[in-house]
């Protein structure tokens, strides 16, 4: 691959299942050595986004490129090249540790020469010192998310693809595991990663939002959390889910959304505070208190499709928090 050319380039790509369009002219770059997230809830396009570019599913239309290798035309050189990590990541349980990661070396075609050391190497990387003898079957599900991630780069790929790799797996493990993946990219490896999770997106140098097959944001996540349009507010009252309806109604509110026992209000103006205020007031809710916040990607995310679908009439239920489901698509 040319040192100036981008590990994934992808232009108006586009993947229909008869009358269904699970991808929609999607476009995006991945430059060397960067982490690119893919951040939506299930069903959004992700996954099938994330399978034609290793080469598993051919575009409707559009084009992509992985590692400068045409996905249409050379699917079989870009499998070659790239490793994959999935939430259900083959392990073979009645192997050990070490066994499966020297299983994987062979298959990815590790040069039997330096494999021992390749399979060593993998086993500090991973931290499974003290868990290379124990039987797969046995690890904790922090452990083999470690071993997975081993066994999809014993080939020491140029390019990752983590799909919903950490989905199931505690925050303070996932936090650990993006450590690893922040030192692969520390060493010019190319990482996109699918998730549900909005903290997961924040460790990303670049997030492209998927709605129903579109892309309908692409940028760093402060560059999306400085885009909001307007005031974000943090509401607390006895009544949040009657709040929220009452508050969609005025037109000072850009978009309220229920998160818990919170409500997230987006106001135009900072003097708008007042009209929230005494609308709730009329309508009988009692305020505890009102503060500036500042966004987070899910807020962001929340008031952009909002907006995007503002417009049309066949949406009558509002996203809420919680959309993001455990599951991949």
């Amino acid at each position: 691959m040319p040192e100036n050319q981008n590990s994934v380039q992808v232009k108006d790509l586009t993947k229909s299942f008869g009358s269904f369009t699970a991808v929609d002219q999607v476009n995006f770059c991945i430059p060397k050595g960067e982490i690119f997230g893919l951040l939506g809830p299930n069903g959004a396009g992700k996954t099938t986004t994330i399978r034609m570019l290793c080469g598993i599913l051919k575009p409707s239309s559009g084009q992509g490129s992985v590692l400068g290798f045409d996905i249409s035309k050379k699917p079989e050189e870009i499998k070659k090249r790239i490793g994959y990590m999935s939430q259900h990541f083959s392990l073979y349980n009645d192997l050990t540790a070490r066994e499966n990661i020297q299983f994987y070396a062979s298959i990815y075609g590790v040069p039997r020469a330096i494999r021992r050391k390749r399979v060593e190497e993998l086993i500090e990387t991973s931290g499974l010192e003290d868990h290379f003898n124990e039987l797969t079957g046995n690890l904790s599900g922090a452990w083999r998310q470690r071993l997975a991630l081993a066994c999809a780069i014993a080939h020491d790929p140029p390019m990752l693809f983590l799909d919903e790799s950490t989905a199931g797996v505690d925050p303070v493990s996932r936090r650990e595991f993006w450590d690893l993946i922040y030192d692969l990219a520390g060493k010019d490896v190319s990482v996109l990663a699918t998730t549900h999770y909005m903290d997961e997106a924040e460790y990303c140098n670049t997030v492209g939002m998927m709605y129903q097959g579109k892309l309908i944001a692409n940028a760093s996540p402060d560059e999306l959390k400085d885009e909001l349009p307007g005031i974000l507010f943090q509401l607390e009252c006895n009544k949040p889910v009657e709040a929220e309806g009452i508050l969609d109604g005025l037109s000072e509110v850009v978009d309220s959304s229920v998160h818990g026992v919170l409500v997230h209000v987006v106001v135009r103006r900072k003097r708008d505070k007042s009209s929230v205020l005494s609308l709730l007031e009329k309508n009988g809710i009692e305020v505890e208190r009102m503060e500036e916040i500042e966004p987070s990607l899910e807020d962001v995310f929340i008031t952009m499709v909002e907006s995007s679908r503002s417009a049309d009439e066949t949406y009558d239920k509002p996203l809420q928090p919680g959309v993001f489901s455990e599951q991949g698509e």
